[in-house]
C-alpha cells in the first residue's frame, strides 16, 4: 500500500536490527528458537500482519534464521504479504503444527515462546515437546520493544497529534441533543478523513456514565451541563495513539472545577517524577500523593483513583511499562506511556485526563500538552 504520511514507516533494516538482536539473545541464552504466533510481536519482528485464528500462523526464529510457520493452503497469501524473507514451512489439515515446528529444530533443545500465543498452542506444544523443554520468551521479546528507537516515536508522536485534532473537531460538533453514538461515528470520520483507516477504539460518555472508567452500555444523550469524556485514538503503521479529554461545555460547577484541578494537578506530579532512573511504581506513588492530599482515596478506595496512573503504549494500545504501585521497572531512554490519574466519583462523575510521556537521556517529554482548563480541554 503507498504510504502517504509525513514520517518515515518502519523499514526492514530495522527489522533487520530487531531480529539480530533477537537472534543474539537466543544464542545467549541457549534456546534453540522462539516461536512467534499470530501477535504484534509478529508484525514487530518479521513485518507480516495476521490475524490470530484456530491455526497456528507465525514465524519460528532460530540464532541462524527466520522460518514462516503456515498451513498449506495459506502459503500463497502469506508470500503475497509484506515480511522479510525466509522459507514457508507448510502444514497441512490432518498435520499437527506443533510436530513441524519440533521438526525444525534440533532434538533436545529448548523453545521460547511468545507470551501472547494462545493457550491452546502451549498445550500442543506441550505434548509434542514436554513443558520442561518450552520457555517464557516474553521478557526477550518485551525488552526489546519496552524502549522505543526514534522512527517509532515520530510515529506515535504523529498519530497522538492527528487524534489531538480528531478531539478538536468532535468537542466542536457537541450540543445538546446530540447522542454518544453520533460523535463516536464523527470521531471514526475524522480520523480517517485525516489519512488513518478510522478509530482504533472509541469512548464517548456524558454525565453520570463517565464515572464509569470504559463508558457505560447504550447509548446516551448530551444534556446542557453534563460532564464530557472522550477518549479515542488510531493506528499508523501498527502504532496507537491513545489520548482522553474530560470537560464541560457551559459554565462549570465549583465542585466539578476543583475536582479538575486535582485531576490535572495528579498528571502533572506523574510527569514532574519522570526522573531518568525513577521507577514505574513510584509515578503511581505521585499521583496517589496528590489525590491523599485533597482527602481522596486511600488506595483504590473511590472517591479515587481506582486503577494504575498509565500504561505502555506501542503496537499495543496497553503494554509494558506499566505505571502501577510497585513496578520496579526503572524509567529508561525510548519508553513510552500513557499519563492518565482517572479520578472517579460513583454516581456523580469521572474525570481523566489521558496524555503520553516518552523518556529521553534528559527527561520526559509529552507527546501532546495537557488540557488548559474544565471548559478549555486543548492548550
Amino acid at each position: 500500500m503507498s504510504w502517504s504520511h509525513p514520517v518515515p514507516k518502519i523499514t526492514d533494516d530495522e527489522r533487520r536490527r530487531r531480529l539480530s538482536l533477537l537472534q543474539a539473545s537466543l544464542e545467549e541464552r541457549q534456546l534453540g528458537g522462539l516461536l512467534l504466533g499470530s501477535t504484534e510481536s509478529l508484525r514487530y519482528f518479521t513485518g507480516l500482519v495476521w490475524h490470530p485464528s484456530e491455526r497456528l500462523v507465525g514465524a519460528l526464529v532460530t540464532p541462524n534464521a527466520v522460518t514462516y510457520i503456515a498451513p498449506g493452503f495459506e502459503e500463497s497469501r502469506i508470500a503475497s504479504l509484506p515480511h522479510l524473507p525466509g522459507e514457508i514451512a507448510l502444514w497441512q489439515e490432518d498435520e499437527s503444527s506443533a510436530a513441524l515446528v519440533a521438526s525444525l529444530l534440533r532434538p533436545g533443545v529448548k523453545l521460547a515462546l511468545d507470551d501472547a500465543l494462545p493457550l491452546f498452542v502451549y498445550h500442543q506444544l506441550a505434548a509434542v515437546f514436554g513443558a520442561d523443554r518450552l520457555f517464557d520468551g516474553g521478557r526477550l521479546i518485551r525488552a526489546m520493544r519496552l524502549r522505543k528507537s526514534d522512527t517509532e516515536i515520530a510515529i506515535i508522536q504523529y498519530a497522538m497529534d492527528l487524534t489531538l485534532e480528531v478531539h478538536r473537531r468532535a468537542h466542536a460538533i457537541i450540543k445538546p441533543g446530540i447522542t454518544a453514538s453520533e460523535v463516536v461515528r464523527h470521531i471514526d470520520e475524522q480520523h480517517r478523513a485525516l489519512g488513518a483507516s478510522g478509530s482504533s477504539f472509541c469512548i464517548v460518555s456524558f454525565g453520570l456514565a463517565t464515572s464509569l472508567p470504559h463508558g457505560a452500555d447504550g447509548d446516551q444523550i448530551y444534556q446542557p451541563g453534563d460532564v464530557v469524556l472522550v477518549d479515542t485514538g488510531c493506528r499508523i503503521d501498527g502504532y496507537h495513539s491513545d489520548l482522553t479529554r474530560t470537560y464541560v461545555m457551559e459554565e462549570p460547577t465549583t465542585e466539578f472545577t476543583s475536582a479538575w484541578s486535582i485531576e490535572r494537578e495528579a498528571q502533572q506530579a506523574v510527569f514532574e517524577a519522570c526522573r531518568p532512573g525513577a521507577t514505574c511504581g513510584s509515578l503511581d506513588d505521585a499521583a496517589r500523593r496528590v489525590l491523599s492530599r485533597h482527602g481522596l482515596g486511600p488506595d483504590y478506595a473511590l472517591p479515587g483513583l481506582p486503577h494504575r496512573a498509565g500504561h505502555g503504549i506501542g503496537m499495543e494500545i496497553h503494554e509494558e511499562p506499566y505505571v502501577v504501585r510497585g513496578n520496579p521497572t526503572v524509567l529508561e531512554p525510548g519508553m513510552c506511556f500513557s499519563n492518565e490519574p482517572m479520578i472517579v466519583f460513583p454516581g456523580r462523575f469521572g474525570i481523566r485526563l489521558e496524555d503520553h510521556i516518552h523518556m529521553t537521556p534528559t527527561g520526559p517529554e509529552w507527546f501532546t500538552q495537557p488540557a488548559m482548563s474544565p471548559t478549555e480541554p486543548f492548550a
